[in-house]
């Protein structure tokens, strides 16, 4: 018996009118350890093709008065992604050529060598491997990048959403602003994969963790011996992005030569490499981001205002998230799931006490603090339920104990506690356009809590009881 083949367990649907052949072809292929399925007909093999999935076809081109021809159709129909194999004892050219040209895989005359065979067959379903390991990669891609990853109801993140999609399509210089952690580099990352240039590439490049010297080298490459350890030729980023998207973080530690280079290459999309002379013209879409104000930067003479006109085309700005405190429960939800998943941990949700924290907290690092904190308390999870005890000191030095007014307080204690809750309410309200159901399962309370709580602090609507 042969060795067993790579692609052991395979599923195989032979079709070919010779009972013996047949059955010969199946029993050299099942000792390859692939599971074979036999037709003898046209009409078999649409019924196998309309009752189960097959790696591969290997399909006889005379049939009775019918082809492999109305075989491959039907592959082509029912399990377009299945390769097809043609075999016939009368081959030609022609034929060949119309096999190809129709979508087969390959096309082999009898008598079979096993050897040929098998080296087409293997070929087939590696080719199928690689273009599924391809289709699962980007849809994951889709998954992690799409618009349905970047989390938010507030009323500022829906602005965001707006513009993510009605730039995405179009090759116009975007610019990123916001402080650090609001999710700069994946909304990047989301335009590239919402673009015509997905299937191209999308290159990051940190600009702040680059001396000036070798940041111009990493964007736009170098010849041989352009400096002191330039062994080499080097290509740059912006030839790398090349048919696809560069994204250039932390633009404003840009030094004002590499912003002239910058503002030409947005200009021409021309560049020349360090110590080159050859003018090399890229197609990239640049987007841009920073946590600094730029307009201030260019009233202090620090940044370049031809630059900072030709960069701030389309600005996208990232609101804090203390801007948006309703989104929070929101965030916090959807990263438990994630890292629950990732990690095979079975959490079911976050306390009230938790989220009202979270809600309370100033969240200086934004959303990036927010997704470790909470990957910090999937780690110490004891129950099924995140705790104020697994919560950094921090956030919980912020968070409300069980209030028992002392006798004599004075009731701007309670005025002090009623203001961010009216505040946290309202805005909630505001990102779910007033609708409390969504407002109270996004505040993690029910809506007669909620409805009570508007009452109290007066936000029903004027005659509303």
């Amino acid at each position: 018996m042969n060795d067993l083949s790579p692609h052991c367990g395979s599923r195989l649907l032979v079709v070919d009118d010779d009972p013996a052949l047949l059955d010969s072809l199946a029993a050299w292929l099942g000792s390859l350890g692939y599971q074979v399925h036999c037709a003898a007909d046209v009409q078999s093999a649409q019924r196998l093709l309309q009752q189960q999935r097959f790696d591969l076809v290997l399909a006889d081109l005379r049939l009775q008065g019918q082809d492999g021809f109305q075989v491959l159709q039907a592959v082509r129909q029912h399990q377009p992604e299945t390769p097809v194999i043609i075999l016939t004892g009368y081959g030609t050219v022609e034929t060949a050529v119309e096999a190809i040209r129709q979508g087969a895989f390959d096309f082999l005359t009898k008598p079979i060598i096993d050897q040929e065979l098998e080296l087409a067959i293997t070929r087939a379903l590696t080719q199928r491997r690689v273009l599924e390991e391809n289709k699962t990669l980007k849809e994951q891609l889709d998954l992690r990048y799409g618009l349905d990853n970047i989390v938010g109801r507030h009323r500022l993140m829906q602005r965001v959403f707006d513009l993510v999609q009605s730039v995405a399509d179009t090759r116009t210089t975007v610019l990123l602003t916001g402080e650090s952690g609001t999710g700069k580099s994946m909304v990047a990352r989301t335009i590239h994969r919402l673009s015509p240039r997905r299937d191209k590439p999308f290159v990051e490049v940190a600009c702040g963790a680059l001396p000036d010297t070798l940041l111009e080298s990493e964007l736009f490459g170098h010849v041989a011996g352009a400096f002191t350890g330039a062994a080499t030729d080097k290509q740059g980023k912006f030839a790398q992005a090349d048919g696809g998207t560069i994204f250039l973080d932390e633009i404003a530690t840009a030094s004002p030569s590499l912003q002239v280079k910058l503002l030409r290459v947005l200009q021409d999309f021309q560049f020349e490499p360090v110590g080159g002379t050859k003018t090399y013209q890229v197609d990239v879409r640049v987007i841009l981001a920073t946590n600094e104000d730029l307009e201030k930067l260019v009233r202090e003479g620090k940044f370049r205002q031809d630059l900072y006109y030709r960069i701030n085309v389309i600005n996208i700005r990232l609101p804090a998230l203390r801007e948006r405190v309703s989104d929070i429960p929101l965030l916090a939800r959807h990263f438990l799931k994630k890292i629950c998943q990732e990690s095979g941990r079975q959490i079911v949700d976050f306390t009230p006490e938790v989220i009202t924290a979270f809600q309370r907290y100033h969240w200086p690092g934004n959303v990036r603090q927010l997704h470790n904190v909470v990957e910090r308390a999937v780690i110490l999870a004891k129950g099924q339920y995140i705790t104020l005890a697994e919560l950094p000191e921090e956030i919980t030095a912020e968070a409300p104990l069980s209030v028992v007014p002392r006798p004599g307080t004075k009731a701007n204690l309670k005025q002090a506690l009623e203001d961010p809750e009216r505040q946290i309410i309202r805005e909630a309200l505001e990102a779910h356009n007033w609708n409390r159901t969504q407002t109270a399962k996004a505040l993690g309370i029910n809506r007669t809590t909620l409805y009570k709580k508007m009452k109290r602090l007066g936000l029903l609507a004027k005659g509303e009881k």
